[in-house]
Protein backbone atom coordinates (compact mmCIF):
# COMPACT_ATOMS: atom_id res chain seq x y z
CA UNK A 1 0.00 0.00 0.00
CA UNK A 2 1.35 3.43 -0.97
CA UNK A 3 1.64 5.83 1.97
CA UNK A 4 1.93 9.62 2.11
CA UNK A 5 5.46 10.98 2.49
CA UNK A 6 6.38 12.75 5.71
CA UNK A 7 6.93 16.51 5.41
CA UNK A 8 10.18 17.61 7.07
CA UNK A 9 10.46 21.22 5.91
CA UNK A 10 9.10 23.99 3.70
CA UNK A 11 10.33 27.28 2.33
CA UNK A 12 8.90 30.14 0.29
CA UNK A 13 10.82 30.66 -2.96
CA UNK A 14 8.70 33.49 -4.40
CA UNK A 15 5.30 35.12 -4.44
CA UNK A 16 3.69 36.25 -7.67
CA UNK A 17 0.32 37.63 -8.78
CA UNK A 18 -1.42 34.29 -9.40
CA UNK A 19 0.78 31.77 -7.56
CA UNK A 20 3.48 31.27 -4.97
CA UNK A 21 6.46 28.96 -5.33
CA UNK A 22 7.56 26.77 -2.41
CA UNK A 23 10.23 24.20 -1.64
CA UNK A 24 9.26 21.04 0.23
CA UNK A 25 11.38 18.39 1.88
CA UNK A 26 9.69 15.01 2.23
CA UNK A 27 10.85 11.56 3.31
CA UNK A 28 9.99 8.63 1.06
CA UNK A 29 7.68 6.19 2.81
CA UNK A 30 9.37 3.34 0.91
CA UNK A 31 13.09 4.17 1.21
CA UNK A 32 13.27 6.59 4.13
CA UNK A 33 15.38 8.95 1.99
CA UNK A 34 14.63 12.68 2.12
CA UNK A 35 14.03 14.53 -1.17
CA UNK A 36 13.42 18.16 -2.13
CA UNK A 37 10.46 19.18 -4.29
CA UNK A 38 9.04 22.36 -5.77
CA UNK A 39 5.37 23.18 -5.17
CA UNK A 40 3.29 25.71 -7.08
CA UNK A 41 0.48 27.04 -4.88
CA UNK A 42 -2.32 28.46 -7.02
CA UNK A 43 -5.86 29.46 -6.15
CA UNK A 44 -8.59 26.99 -6.97
CA UNK A 45 -10.13 27.52 -10.40
CA UNK A 46 -13.58 27.17 -11.89
CA UNK A 47 -14.72 26.41 -15.44
CA UNK A 48 -18.31 26.93 -16.50
CA UNK A 49 -20.34 24.83 -18.90
CA UNK A 50 -23.15 27.30 -19.64
CA UNK A 51 -26.17 26.39 -21.77
CA UNK A 52 -28.68 28.84 -23.17
CA UNK A 53 -32.41 28.17 -23.04
CA UNK A 54 -32.24 26.80 -26.61
CA UNK A 55 -29.40 24.40 -25.59
CA UNK A 56 -26.49 26.27 -27.17
CA UNK A 57 -23.19 26.22 -25.30
CA UNK A 58 -21.47 29.49 -24.45
CA UNK A 59 -17.82 29.52 -25.53
CA UNK A 60 -15.26 32.28 -25.28
CA UNK A 61 -12.31 33.04 -27.49
CA UNK A 62 -9.30 34.77 -26.01
CA UNK A 63 -5.57 35.20 -26.36
CA UNK A 64 -3.48 33.04 -24.00
CA UNK A 65 0.01 34.16 -23.00
CA UNK A 66 1.39 30.68 -22.27
CA UNK A 67 0.60 29.21 -25.68
CA UNK A 68 0.89 32.57 -27.51
CA UNK A 69 -2.34 31.71 -29.31
CA UNK A 70 -6.02 32.54 -29.44
CA UNK A 71 -7.96 29.69 -27.81
CA UNK A 72 -11.61 28.63 -27.86
CA UNK A 73 -12.67 27.75 -24.32
CA UNK A 74 -15.48 27.88 -21.82
CA UNK A 75 -15.73 30.80 -19.39
CA UNK A 76 -13.66 30.37 -16.25
CA UNK A 77 -11.10 31.78 -13.88
CA UNK A 78 -9.70 31.86 -10.39
CA UNK A 79 -11.90 31.49 -7.35
CA UNK A 80 -11.42 34.83 -5.59
CA UNK A 81 -11.26 35.34 -1.82
CA UNK A 82 -14.67 37.02 -1.94
CA UNK A 83 -16.33 34.01 -3.58
CA UNK A 84 -18.24 31.86 -1.11
CA UNK A 85 -17.81 28.65 -3.13
CA UNK A 86 -17.03 27.37 -6.65
CA UNK A 87 -20.62 27.89 -7.79
CA UNK A 88 -20.68 31.58 -6.85
CA UNK A 89 -17.26 32.01 -8.48
CA UNK A 90 -18.52 30.32 -11.63
CA UNK A 91 -21.60 32.50 -11.82
CA UNK A 92 -19.43 35.61 -11.29
CA UNK A 93 -16.96 34.58 -14.01
CA UNK A 94 -19.80 33.76 -16.43
CA UNK A 95 -21.40 37.17 -15.86
CA UNK A 96 -18.09 39.09 -16.10
CA UNK A 97 -16.76 37.31 -19.20
CA UNK A 98 -19.98 36.91 -21.21
CA UNK A 99 -22.77 38.97 -19.62
CA UNK A 100 -24.87 35.80 -19.25
CA UNK A 101 -26.70 34.55 -16.17
CA UNK A 102 -28.51 31.28 -15.65
CA UNK A 103 -29.95 28.99 -13.04
CA UNK A 104 -29.75 25.45 -11.69
CA UNK A 105 -25.99 25.89 -11.21
CA UNK A 106 -24.21 22.83 -9.84
CA UNK A 107 -20.74 21.32 -9.63
CA UNK A 108 -20.48 18.39 -12.05
CA UNK A 109 -16.76 17.68 -11.71
CA UNK A 110 -13.44 18.49 -10.11
CA UNK A 111 -9.89 17.73 -11.18
CA UNK A 112 -6.38 18.33 -9.84
CA UNK A 113 -4.69 20.36 -12.64
CA UNK A 114 -1.28 18.79 -12.05
CA UNK A 115 -0.85 17.04 -8.67
CA UNK A 116 2.83 16.37 -9.41
CA UNK A 117 3.71 19.96 -8.42
CA UNK A 118 0.46 21.90 -7.90
CA UNK A 119 -1.96 21.78 -4.95
CA UNK A 120 -5.14 23.34 -6.33
CA UNK A 121 -8.47 22.06 -7.64
CA UNK A 122 -10.35 23.03 -10.79
CA UNK A 123 -14.13 22.73 -10.54
CA UNK A 124 -16.56 22.35 -13.43
CA UNK A 125 -19.84 24.17 -12.84
CA UNK A 126 -22.86 23.57 -15.05
CA UNK A 127 -25.31 26.48 -15.48
CA UNK A 128 -28.59 26.04 -17.36
CA UNK A 129 -31.10 28.41 -19.02
CA UNK A 130 -28.58 31.18 -19.57
CA UNK A 131 -29.66 34.58 -20.89
CA UNK A 132 -27.59 37.63 -21.78
CA UNK A 133 -28.59 40.17 -19.12
CA UNK A 134 -25.45 42.26 -18.54
CA UNK A 135 -22.57 43.90 -20.32
CA UNK A 136 -19.19 42.23 -19.91
CA UNK A 137 -16.68 43.32 -17.28
CA UNK A 138 -13.21 42.23 -18.34
CA UNK A 139 -10.04 42.31 -16.25
CA UNK A 140 -7.38 44.65 -17.67
CA UNK A 141 -5.59 41.73 -19.34
CA UNK A 142 -8.70 40.11 -20.85
CA UNK A 143 -9.96 40.46 -24.41
CA UNK A 144 -12.82 38.01 -24.85
CA UNK A 145 -15.26 37.29 -27.64
CA UNK A 146 -18.38 35.22 -26.82
CA UNK A 147 -19.73 32.56 -29.19
CA UNK A 148 -22.78 30.30 -29.03
CA UNK A 149 -22.60 26.81 -30.57
CA UNK A 150 -24.89 23.79 -30.65
CA UNK A 151 -23.76 21.19 -28.09
CA UNK A 152 -23.17 18.60 -30.82
CA UNK A 153 -20.30 20.73 -32.22
CA UNK A 154 -18.14 20.16 -29.12
CA UNK A 155 -16.81 16.63 -29.89
CA UNK A 156 -15.64 17.82 -33.31
CA UNK A 157 -14.04 20.94 -31.80
CA UNK A 158 -12.07 18.79 -29.34
CA UNK A 159 -11.16 16.05 -31.83
CA UNK A 160 -10.19 18.62 -34.46
CA UNK A 161 -7.96 20.62 -32.12
CA UNK A 162 -10.16 23.72 -32.09
CA UNK A 163 -10.52 23.31 -28.30
CA UNK A 164 -7.11 22.47 -26.78
CA UNK A 165 -7.12 23.71 -23.17
CA UNK A 166 -6.74 20.54 -21.08
CA UNK A 167 -8.96 21.74 -18.22
CA UNK A 168 -11.68 22.64 -20.72
CA UNK A 169 -11.44 19.18 -22.28
CA UNK A 170 -11.75 17.67 -18.78
CA UNK A 171 -14.82 19.85 -18.16
CA UNK A 172 -16.42 18.55 -21.35
CA UNK A 173 -15.75 14.99 -20.19
CA UNK A 174 -17.72 15.70 -17.00
CA UNK A 175 -20.44 17.36 -19.08
CA UNK A 176 -20.67 14.26 -21.27
CA UNK A 177 -21.02 12.10 -18.15
CA UNK A 178 -23.77 14.42 -16.90
CA UNK A 179 -25.60 14.15 -20.25
CA UNK A 180 -25.36 10.34 -20.11
CA UNK A 181 -26.79 10.29 -16.57
CA UNK A 182 -29.65 12.57 -17.63
CA UNK A 183 -30.41 10.25 -20.54
CA UNK A 184 -30.38 7.17 -18.28
CA UNK A 185 -32.65 8.86 -15.75
CA UNK A 186 -35.19 9.63 -18.48
CA UNK A 187 -35.26 5.93 -19.46
CA UNK A 188 -36.23 4.82 -15.95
Amino acid sequence: MIEKWKLTGTGLLGEYKIFSLHSLRRVSSRTGVEHEFTLLKCPDWVNIIALTEDKKIILVEQYRQGSDSVELEIPGGMIDHGDSDPISAGLRELREETGYEGDEARIIGRVLPNPAFMCNTCYTVLVLNCKKLHSTKFDLTEEIETHLYPIDHIPGFVAGGKIRHSLVVAAFYYFNLWLQLQSEMKKT
